[in-house]
Formats: C-alpha cells, structure tokens, sequence
C-alpha cells in the first residue's frame, strides 16, 4: 500500500493529536504503575528494555524490534493515524501478542490486575501519556456491505488500482510486491509486507472488521499508512474501503488451519501426478504442518521466512507423491532483494557470525532410517549417530534434490538413497514442490520402505535463501506422520450388495408365503 508521508518524526504528531482530541480528563484506566514495574521488570524488560526503548537484551535477535515506549508510536490502534492508543488498544496487544512477531499474548499468564498495573507502567515511559492528558478517542466505523462475488472483485479492483495495495503486498497477497525489497520501518530496520494470504498472522487481528481498522488507522512506525484520507478525499467511498478489506479477507483460508498429527495419503489407481500443478492435486486434501525458526544449533535462525508448509499427498501399488507449498516472497539468490538482505545483514550482524550472502531456497523431508516402537523418535533437528534419518534435500538453485543420511543438521552423507525424484514451481510468492519416491526402497540401510496402512514419522526444514537461510539456519517443524491408504477390499464393496439380494428374496419369499395362507384361508 502507499507509503505515509509521516516518518520518523511521527511522535510529534501524535502529541498534538492527544491535545486536539478533545475526550475527558480521567477516563484513562486505574492501574497501579508502582506494582507494574515489578511485572514489566519480570516479563518484558528483556526485549523491551529496562527503560522501555526496544533495547533490551533480546532485541538484538527479532525483527520486527521491539516497541520502543519511549516514542509512543503504537501499531495497533482504535484510533486516528499518528493519535495515542486507548488502554484498550493496549490491553489487546498485551492480550494477543502480535502474530508475525516475537511478541506473545500475556492474557493466560498474567491476571487482569497485572495487566491494568503493566499498562499504568507502560504509560511512564512517555510524556505523552502525562496525568491528565485526555484519552483518544476511537475512530467510528460503519456496518460491512454484504459480500458478493461483484463487491469481491470491486475490492481486488480497488487493491490493485486505486489504492495500489499490491506495491507492496503483490497480486496474490503474498508480500512479494516491486516495494517490498526497499521496505524499512521509521527507525531504519528493514520490514516485510504481511502476507494478507495468511490472516491468522495479521497483527490486530484477521477478520473483516479488523482489516478495515488496520486500513482505517494505518500501522504508525511503519510504511502501512492510513487510508481515511483517499476516503475523505472522495476518491474512494466507505463502502469501498470495507470492500477492500473483504477481498483482502477472502485471500486466506475460511477457517485457521489446524495441524493434524497424520497426513493421510490417498489410494491411487494408475499414474500419479506428474508435476505440482497436475490438475489431480485439485482434490487431495491439504494438510498444514506448522514451523518454527531453528535457535537451537548455530547459525540459527530467529527471523524466518517460511512459519508453515502445506502438504498433500497421493500413492499407487509402487511410489508415493507429495505437493509441499509454502510462501517465499522470491525464489532465491534475487538480485532485487540485496538491498533487503544488506539491510537484513547490518541488523543481525551479531547473531551467530555475519550473513554474507544469499543463498538458495531450500526444503528438507526426513524419515527414520529404521522403523521406530511406540511413541519414540529420531532426534527431530536431522536426527544422530544413534538414530539416524533419511532426508530428501531440495535447492533451488541450482534446482535439485540429494537423498542421504543424516545424523544432525551438521552431518549429512549424501547417497543413492531410494531414487527419488521431484518438480518444483515457484509462482507469485509461492513455491510448489513434488517429491516422488519408490515405496520399497532398493537398501533399507539407507533410506526406508514406505508401507501402506502403517503411521510414518516425517517432519519437515526449510530456509529462505534471502534471509539469510541455509542448510541448518531455517525453519523446522516437530514430527508429524504420513499414513498411506490401504487398498480398500473388494469384500467391502460385494458384501453389501450379496447382502441386499439376500433382503429382497427373503422379503420376496416373506411374501409370496403370506399371500399363499391368505389364499388357503379364503378357500
């Protein structure tokens, strides 16, 4: 979307807003500061900073930073562009965290008590929250339209032509727009769109109503402006704008994906898919396996990229296929991105050793070596000399795949493995990778056999080259399980018909005995 014209001298702007608001003195939230600090001291000083200037010990290791208090320069707002936010407004972060960023949601640890006294604190960082300053007033928002496939394709029109959302967010939504690479936030550090195809990670929330408000309000610090203006202006109506956030809403999912522990593999009869954007993949069920940046082994990654993957997966009487799909603002090295990575360097220069330069994008698949009992596994982070794993390792460039063993992420031997094979597509933000490979493997010593109706252990790595990833800094996941459907009997399908000519002679005979005694009787 457009840049605001308000930049890193935003915190006057919203002293003079808090002046003109206008809203009664006192009606700020009662919370004890004094006992606040000793919460923030606790729980928040860390990233925060012990004088609340996004300083603290641990904010050297996150992008987005920390918010710096200090300013008063708050993201997530009921309020005008530039305007403090309400103790609500607050509340809600402290409640929710904010989705996409380190930050998490304080609702289920600390009480509502400590929450209020956290708030009270917070407010002693800036001037701008003096005793006595009228409290903002929220913005008033009208009702949505009702949704329609014209309103929709009214609000993908005003995206991409009026309002010029895909600069930044891309075409598909995916935060891969020609702006995205030169994007920093007020303070200098570089700053991705949000992937609107992904709304259970927008920050303030990821329905229609909340969209709007983050297109109402703008995000302050950061290059989201406000959109009231074009409104006000009367290039675009109200109703248009909530039309916007519609068709932004529409981009993601109808409802939050929810991990499964088995990715069930469907019965195929014939040839299996020949590619990720075979037509025979429309159908097949998609299974989302949730990731998490890998801190545990250097160089570790704290800011990834990719937070999930969709899977699906197909298998006949001999191999098994599966679609991996996951968004990736670039298919990496990108040389319209080496703004972004330089900037991305200088941030985290003291995070494990320097980022030097971008790499591929990459993706892992691992399996056991050996069959495992009961709930026991491979250590999840590329296994170990006890438990070895077998991994199917793809780049992007140069586009391949590498079959081997691994005892961690830092021991891998490639070898002949199963012969496995793959295609991969990357298309408006978005990769779509298909791994094939042989169910019976030609030497279980190296990579295993993949039998149907059993629960395989499978779990999941990737990096984006961009960001600095490679093959141990990325994002894994836990492990999860593929379960490969058995051939359904053909006693499943002829027993119930045997069974159904059985009912009807035998109501045939019941019959033809009733109306024999009838007749006898009538003679």
């Amino acid at each position: 979307m457009r840049r605001p014209s308000v930049g890193p001298g935003a915190w006057w702007l919203a002293a003079v807003t808090a002046v003109l608001i206008g809203a009664p003195p006192g009606a700020w939230a009662q919370g004890d500061a004094d006992a606040g600090k000793a919460v923030y001291d606790k729980w928040c000083a860390g990233c925060h900073g012990d004088n609340g200037g996004g300083d603290g010990v641990a904010a050297a290791y996150m992008l987005p930073r920390p918010r710096d208090f200090t300013r008063a320069v708050y993201q997530i707002r009921t309020t005008a562009s530039g305007a403090l936010p309400t103790d609500d407004d607050l509340r809600h972060v402290i409640d929710n965290g904010m989705p996409g960023s380190t930050m998490p949601g304080w609702k289920s640890r600390l009480s509502a008590t400590q929450r209020d006294n956290v708030i009270a604190y917070l407010k002693t960082f800036s001037r701008f929250f003096e005793e006595g300053a009228p409290e903002p007033e929220p913005v008033s928002v009208g009702r949505p339209p009702k949704v329609t496939e014209e309103s929709l394709a009214e609000g993908r029109r005003l995206f991409i032509d009026e309002l010029q959302c895909n600069s930044c967010h891309g075409d598909a939504g995916r935060g891969n727009g020609t702006s995205a690479p030169t994007l920093t936030d007020d303070w200098g550090f570089p700053i991705r769109p949000a992937d609107l195809s992904r709304n259970w990670t927008f920050n303030g929330g990821g329905e229609v109503e909340d969209i709007f408000m983050r297109m109402r309000t703008g995000l302050d610090g950061t290059p989201m402006p406000s959109n009231w203006d074009i409104v006000e202006s009367e290039i675009i109506t109200e109703e248009q704008l909530w039309q916007v956030a519609q068709y932004v809403r529409s981009l993601s999912p109808e409802e939050v994906p929810r991990p499964q522990d088995v990715i069930r593999a469907s019965r195929l009869e014939g040839a299996l898919p020949d590619g990720p954007d075979a037509d025979a993949w429309t159908d097949v069920r998609r299974y989302y396996v949730p990731m998490v940046g890998q801190i545990t082994v250097a160089p570790r990654q704290f800011v990834p990229t990719v937070d999930g993957v969709w899977v699906q997966a197909v298998h006949n009487e001999t191999a098994l296929a599966m679609r991996i799909t996951w968004d990736d603002p670039t298919a990496s090295p990108d040389p319209e991105w080496d703004e972004y990575f330089q900037g991305l360097a200088q941030v985290l220069t003291d995070v494990d050793g320097p980022l030097e330069a971008q790499g591929p994008d990459r993706l892992a698949v691992q399996f056991p070596v050996q069959a495992t009992d009961g709930m026991e596994r491979p250590y999840f982070l590329g296994g170990d000399s006890r438990r070895p794993v077998y991994r199917i390792m793809w780049t992007s460039t140069p586009d391949g795949i590498v079959e081997g063993r691994g005892t961690g992420l830092t021991a891998f031997r490639s070898n002949a493995g199963a012969g496995a094979t793959h295609a991969a597509v990357f298309d408006d933000g978005q990769w779509r990778l298909q791994l094939t490979r042989p169910l019976v493997s030609p030497d279980t010593t190296l990579a295993p056999s993949l039998p149907s109706g059993e629960a395989i252990p499978m779990a999941f790595f990737a990096s984006d080259g961009t960001q600095g990833g490679g093959d141990v800094r990325g994002s894994v996941s836990a492990w999860y399980a593929i379960y490969l459907d058995v051939p359904t009997p053909r006693r499943v399908f002829v027993v119930p018909v045997v069974a159904a000519l059985l009912t009807v002679v035998l109501g045939m005979v019941v019959v033809w005995q009733a109306q024999a005694a009838h007749r006898q009787s009538g003679s």
